[in-house]
C-alpha cells in the first residue's frame, strides 16, 4: 500500500539521510589521490586500478545483495552492507600501506555500496507508487551527489589537517550511523513471500526479456561510464589546472573543495532532470542530457590551461548535464519493473552500470599514461574524451530509438 503524502516525505527524508551517512567513505581515496600516489609511489594506471576496484566490489556484490531484497527484508541487507563499508574504511585507516591493501579495502567499500544504494532505494520505493515514487527516486539519487560531496569535503579537510588516515576514520563512522537509522526508523518492506512472478535467485532472464528494462540498463551504463570516470579524476585534474595558472591566478580554494562544489550540482540537476522528464518526456530528456554532457566531456580536458574560473564553470555545466538524466533513468527502470521482480531488475541495472563505472577510471588512467602523463594537457584532453565519446552518439541513438518505436 502506498504511503500518505506526509509519510512519503518523511520516509524519503530518512532514507536520503541514511544514504548520505552510508557514503562517508565513498570518495576518500579519490579525494586523497594526489597525496596517496606520492606516499605509496603509485603511477596513474595503478591509481586508476584502485579507483576501479571499488566498482569491481560493487558489481560482484550487487547481483546477490540487491536480488535478496525480493526475498528478505531489505533493511537486513542494508545493515550487512553498512558493516562492509565500515570495515573497508577502517582497514584503510589502520592497515593499508600500498597497492595490495588499498585494492582489498577499496573492494570492501565498493561491495558495501552495492548493498546500500539500490537496496536502500528499494526500501524506500516499496512504500510508494506513481509520481510520489518517481519524485522520491529523484531525491534519493540526488542524495548520492550530496553524500559524495560531503565525503570529498570532509575527507579532504581531515586529510590536510590530521593526515590521510583520519579521513578514512570518518569514512568508517558514517555507515554505522546509516545502519542504526535504517534499522530503527524505516518500516519493514513489503511481504517477501516468493511466488511465481519472483525469479530464482541470480536468474536474471525474466529481467533481460523486458525490452524496456534493457534500454534503461544500457542508458545507465553509458551514464555511469562518463560520470564515474569524471568523478574519479576530477580532483587530480583540478590540481593539474592549478599548476598551469599564471602568477596571481592561483586556485582560490583547495581542489577537493572545488570538486565538492561541483558535486553539489548533482542533487539539484538530478531532481530538475526528473521533473523535466515528467513534463516533457523521459526519453527526450535522457537523450538531450546525455548528448550534451558527452560533447562537453570531449572538450573540457583540453581547457586545463585556461583561467581557473572558466575551467570550473565548464566542469560545473558538464557535471550538471551528466546528472540531468540520472533520476530519470532510475525512476524509469523502477516503473518498468514488476513489483515481484524489482530487486532482480535493480540488480541487473546496477551490475551493468557499475561494470561501466569500474572500466571508466581505469581507462582514463591508461589513456592518461599512454598520451603523455598527468603533466600533459593533450593527455588530459584525450582522457576526458575517452569517457565522453559514447555520449556524443546519443543523438544517433535517439534517431534509431524513435524509428524503432514508430
Amino acid at each position: 500500500m502506498a504511503a500518505a503524502p506526509q509519510s512519503a516525505v518523511r520516509l524519503t527524508f530518512l532514507m536520503c539521510a541514511a544514504e548520505t551517512f552510508s557514503m562517508t567513505g565513498f570518495a576518500c581515496f579519490t579525494t586523497l589521490l594526489p597525496v596517496l600516489m606520492k606516499v605509496w609511489g603509485l603511477n596513474n594506471s595503478e591509481a586508476g586500478l584502485i579507483s576501479g576496484v571499488f566498482y569491481t566490489g560493487y558489481m560482484l556484490a550487487v547481483p546477490v545483495l540487491t536480488s535478496l531484497t525480493d526475498r528478505v527484508d531489505s533493511r537486513r541487507v542494508y545493515l550487512f552492507a553498512c558493516m562492509l563499508s565500515a570495515l573497508g574504511a577502517a582497514g584503510f585507516a589502520l592497515l593499508a600501506n600500498g597497492l595490495p591493501g588499498a585494492l582489498f579495502f577499496q573492494f570492501l567499500i565498493g561491495a558495501g555500496l552495492a548493498g546500500t544504494y539500490m537496496p536502500g532505494l528499494k526500501t524506500l520505493t516499496d512504500h510508494l507508487e506513481g509520481k510520489a515514487q518517481s519524485r522520491a527516486t529523484a531525491f534519493y539519487t540526488a542524495g548520492f551527489g550530496l553524500g559524495s560531496s560531503i565525503s570529498i569535503v570532509v575527507s579532504g579537510k581531515l586529510g590536510a589537517l590530521l593526515g590521510w588516515q583520519w579521513a578514512f576514520v570518518f569514512g568508517a563512522i558514517g555507515p554505522v550511523l546509516a545502519a542504526l537509522l535504517v534499522m530503527r526508523a524505516m518500516p519493514a518492506g513489503r511481504s517477501h513471500t516468493v511466488h511465481e512472478a519472483t525469479p530464482a535467485l541470480l536468474d536474471f532472464r525474466p529481467v533481460l526479456r523486458n525490452r524496456t528494462t534493457r534500454r534503461y540498463v544500457l542508458g545507465y551504463s553509458l551514464h555511469n561510464y562518463e560520470l564515474f570516470g569524471q568523478r574519479s579524476w576530477m580532483v587530480a585534474f583540478l590540481v593539474f589546472c592549478g599548476t598551469l595558472q599564471p602568477a596571481g591566478m592561483a586556485l582560490p580554494l583547495a581542489a577537493a573543495t572545488l570538486a565538492a562544489m561541483i558535486n553539489m550540482l548533482g542533487p539539484v540537476m538530478s531532481v530538475t532532470g526528473n521533473e523535466l522528464a515528467l513534463r516533457f518526456g523521459r526519453q527526450r530528456m535522457i537523450f538531450l542530457f546525455m548528448g550534451t554532457s558527452g560533447l562537453l566531456a570531449c572538450g573540457v580536458g583540453f581547457t586545463a590551461s585556461w583561467p581557473w574560473f572558466v575551467v570550473f564553470a565548464l566542469m560545473c555545466v558538464h557535471y550538471g548535464c551528466m546528472l540531468g538524466d540520472s533520476a530519470a533513468l532510475t525512476a524509469g527502470v523502477i516503473a518498468a519493473a514488476p513489483p515481484a521482480q524489482r530487486g532482480a531488475t535493480m540488480a541487473v541495472y546496477s551490475f551493468a552500470g557499475f561494470t561501466a563505472a569500474f572500466l571508466a577510471p581505469l581507462t582514463f588512467g591508461v589513456v592518461l599514461d599512454l598520451a603523455g602523463g598527468n603533466q600533459s594537457r593533450i593527455a588530459w584532453g584525450l582522457a576526458f574524451a575517452s569517457i565522453g565519446i559514447f555520449g556524443v552518439f546519443a543523438p544517433v541513438a535517439r534517431w534509431f530509438y524513435t524509428r524503432r518505436s514508430a
